[in-house]
């Protein structure tokens, strides 16, 4: 899927996201992370014992929500699923890539615990909404 140019902007950008996994159970959880973007793909990372890895070893299905930093009022919703996982020094490569956009430093926490997951995108959603944001 193409990414729209505004999506694409979000994504670039230093701005935070909230991934949403499902729990066993069938519940959500939600929780904020750093977000990349390779081609049209979205990545994020996380230690392999973190409730969303576990939740996403049962069900690859991912519910992303992002909000521009400066404009708070600028959002997109993304919907996909998880089509790669890497570990190792692939994983760090591109935990540091992100990392750097982030703080400006390699990812501190070098460990084998890390696993970066590649999300494919089913559906995109981009609103601007004409607030000014106080």
């Amino acid at each position: 899927m193409a990414l729209p140019d505004e999506v694409r902007s979000l994504l670039e950008g230093r701005n935070f996201a909230h991934v949403a996994t499902v729990l066993p159970d069938g519940g959500p959880h939600s929780v904020p992370v750093w977000i990349g973007l390779e081609r049209d793909r979205v990545v994020f990372f996380t230690q392999r014992t973190s409730r969303k890895a576990r939740n996403l070893e049962h069900d690859s299905r991912v519910a992303i929500s992002l909000v521009d930093h400066e404009n708070p009022y600028r959002t997109a919703q993304l919907r996909g699923h998880v089509v790669e996982r890497r570990t190792g020094d692939e994983a760090l490569t591109a935990m540091d890539t992100i990392s750097l956009k982030y703080t400006g430093e390699p990812f501190p926490m070098r460990g084998p615990n890390g696993v970066l997951y590649v999300v494919g995108l089913d559906r995109v959603n981009y609103v601007e909404l004409p607030f000014a944001h106080a």
